[in-house]
């Protein structure tokens, strides 16, 4: 099991944001998250958005740094992929 994060490249709220994973098991994500002071809040479905001046902090607590077409392929053979056609509508 592996936490991910890619590089911060999506722009949002004057900054750039990048994507938290486990490749594994969303309670492995969720523990990492709390450890590291994340918000719920940020949490997506499947990943938690997380500023790109976190991401540092959040690989040397033990985040591994993948780009982002590595995350996504690992989190969608983790099985833990919400596809954008599956996500709720927003109101």
């Amino acid at each position: 099991m592996a936490v991910l994060v890619d590089t911060p490249m999506w722009p949002a709220h004057g900054g750039l944001w990048a994507h938290l994973v486990s490749d594994a098991d969303l309670a492995e994500l969720h523990a990492f998250a709390r450890a590291n002071g994340l918000p719920p809040r940020s949490f997506d479905l499947d990943h938690y958005d997380v500023p790109a001046s976190a991401v540092d902090r959040l690989v040397a607590a033990g985040a591994t740094r993948v780009t982002a077409a590595e995350l996504t392929r690992r989190l969608i053979r983790s099985g833990l992929r919400v596809r954008a056609k599956d996500r709720p509508a927003k109101a």
